[in-house]
């Protein structure tokens, strides 16, 4: 005689949370143990099969360093309010690396992870938020750099300093916000992954990275300050130069504004597309 075997028909239905953001901060929470996995998945992959390794995350600030010392310090000659001009851009490398680094890695997050995106659940956002973390590890090895550069120029940061974890904050912001938006679109639209690229190597020379942003006429700094970089790359030099180096207080409110308002309408759009990454992936 056959004995009946009672199954359980149960199915669990994921519906997305309502809201304007419609970020559900407690299931990401949940899944932290998957953020860790990926992020740090994300700084191996990076570096496995390099022949110099995380020596990169020297060599190119150092390299981007040299170049604009001698085009901007020595053949352009611009103003570095008495500042050794190498130490004048290094610093602002920095947070630059950072917020390219993490835009490239973010941007293309989605797509090359499509077999997870396909296959399992889990909140997407971990995802490209966990990039963040590799970008960190190149930003912590290049700031000991930096902390020999000051030594060398005998350069004594004043109580800026303090300030400095604010900016690397904004630096987040700014990251995060633009590495939301582009991966969404990466997923529709596959030209992103070719855009971001030439984007990141344009505003490289856009921002004030090589020169002070105090170059820039009076009746073009607001505007100029719509780059958030800007107010973070002068951040990071107010912090750790004193007032030698006095940020433009009303673009570095504008640039703050336009990261946060990035990060908050890249988590809506991300949130929007979330639910056909799977269907068009």
């Amino acid at each position: 005689m056959m004995k009946s075997i009672d199954l359980d028909t149960t199915e669990r239905i994921i519906r997305p949370k309502s809201g304007f953001i419609s970020i559900n901060f407690a299931e990401i929470w949940r899944y932290r143990e998957l953020f860790w996995f990926l992020a740090l998945r994300n700084i191996l992959i990076k570096y496995k099969q390099a022949v110099i390794g995380i020596g990169w995350a020297v060599i190119r600030p150092v390299l981007i360093m040299i170049v604009f010392t001698v085009i901007f310090g020595i053949v352009a000659k611009m103003p570095s309010n008495g500042i050794p001009y190498p130490l004048l851009t290094f610093i602002a490398v920095l947070p630059w690396n950072f917020f390219a680094n993490t835009l490239e890695e973010t941007s293309g997050s989605l797509v090359a992870n499509q077999g997870m995106i396909s296959k399992i659940y889990f909140p997407r956002l971990i995802m490209p938020a966990s990039t963040i973390l590799s970008g960190a590890l190149d930003f912590g090895i290049s700031f000991i750099i930096l902390i020999g550069l000051m030594v060398w120029y005998h350069v004594i940061p004043s109580m800026n300093i303090f300030f400095l974890p604010l900016f690397l904050l904004l630096a987040v912001v700014t990251s995060l916000g633009a590495g939301l938006w582009f991966s969404a679109l990466n997923v529709l639209y596959r030209d992103v992954k070719y855009a971001v690229p030439f984007m990141v190597r344009f505003g490289l020379y856009i921002s004030p990275v090589g020169f002070l942003s105090s170059v820039v006429p009076d009746k073009y700094r607001l505007i100029y300050s719509l780059n958030p970089m800007v107010g973070v790359i002068d951040g990071f030099r107010w912090c750790l130069l004193g007032d030698n180096i006095t940020p433009y207080w009303p673009g570095l409110w504008l640039s703050t504004i336009f990261a946060v308002a990035m990060l908050i309408s890249g988590m809506f759009y991300f949130r929007r597309m979330e639910r056909i990454f799977a269907d068009v992936i």
